[in-house]
């Protein structure tokens, strides 16, 4: 029986499993999105400003920056306010925004560090030929097009789910999600759209970036092969950070699929866990980001030097 009522806010299950702790997770989440917010935009300025830096390394990180602070900002202000509230429901207006937000700031992340590991491919393999295949205008074209294309793919999918009727409001996470949105449709004929939409948008998301990053890793490693101690030296300077940031982000976004869309894996984890799982990916990547790619580098160079 189709039960489809229209449904004015969602409601938030995940908080619950909170409990007394609420007010020790506002102070953490706080103090979290005040450290992602400053460290974010002091690279952001620093890159802006300093004229040295506007090469094509620097202007790919400004936009993975500008990207944190874009989805730490989707959840932070939400997550503080439902923490320190009895009433733990959103309108669905700004769920399905928040969805939006969340969505496009995962496929700019994974699609970015696609296009960074690329820039390193061309730096490391073609170093006489990099400042001709690398200009100024294409990096400003790759950025549009990760930025524009990403919005565009996300307004066609989140429109897919606005259309469904829903037979239930509550939703087990701490922040809106697509994918449990969608999970409570009546109708199973009315997700098989949103259902081959997916997929496709899973193949131009993902798994184009996902192919960028391989090829480009495997044409650095063989040529750090055959190449000098200088040259691997370099190699390593410039892929660590990246390497870290990518395993990191894969890392968060595993955690949630496997939260999200396997629920047997997660019987035996208590209800706290499971929260700080879901929103791994938000949190820590845009804090991680900042440290890896500002501080690291120092850091590698002395294990470059003792190691030689």
């Amino acid at each position: 029986m189709n039960n489809a009522t229209q449904f004015t806010s969602f409601i938030l299950v995940g908080y619950r499993d909170i409990g007394q702790l609420k007010y020790l997770c506002f102070i953490i989440t706080t103090v979290l999105y005040i450290s992602i917010f400053a460290a974010n935009t002091l690279l952001i300025v620093v890159i802006c400003t300093e004229r040295s830096l506007h090469k094509p390394m620097y202007l790919f990180l400004c936009s993975l920056f500008v990207n944190d602070l874009y989805g730490s900002t989707a959840l932070f202000p939400a997550l503080m306010t439902n923490l320190v509230s009895d009433v733990h429901s959103v309108s669905t207006v700004y769920c399905y925004l928040q969805i939006f937000c969340i969505y496009t700031y995962a496929c700019i992340e994974l699609s970015n560090l696609a296009v960074m590991s690329y820039d390193r491919y061309l730096a490391i393999c073609y170093p006489l030929q990099y400042n001709i295949i690398m200009t100024p205008k294409k990096v400003c074209t790759l950025v549009c097009a990760i930025w524009w294309f990403t919005f565009l793919n996300n307004i066609v999918h989140l429109s897919l789910t606005v259309r469904l009727q829903l037979c239930g409001n509550l939703i087990e996470k701490v922040y809106c999600d697509n994918y449990l949105v969608v999970k409570l449709a009546c109708s199973i004929s009315d997700m098989r759209v949103n259902n081959i939409f997916g997929l496709n948008g899973v193949a131009l998301l993902f798994a184009i970036p996902l192919f960028t990053i391989f090829f480009s890793y495997i044409k650095i490693l063989t040529i750090c092969l055959k190449s000098s101690i200088e040259t691997r030296q370099k190699a390593f300077s410039t892929c660590t950070p990246h390497l870290a940031s990518l395993l990191n982000f894969s890392f968060g976004c595993f955690l949630t699929v496997i939260q999200s869309r396997i629920d047997r894996p997660m019987t035996n984890v208590p209800p706290l866990f499971q929260t700080i799982l879901s929103v791994y990916f938000l949190m820590c990547q845009p804090l991680f980001n900042p440290i890896v790619y500002g501080y690291s580098k120092a850091i590698i160079t002395l294990c470059i030097g003792v190691y030689y």
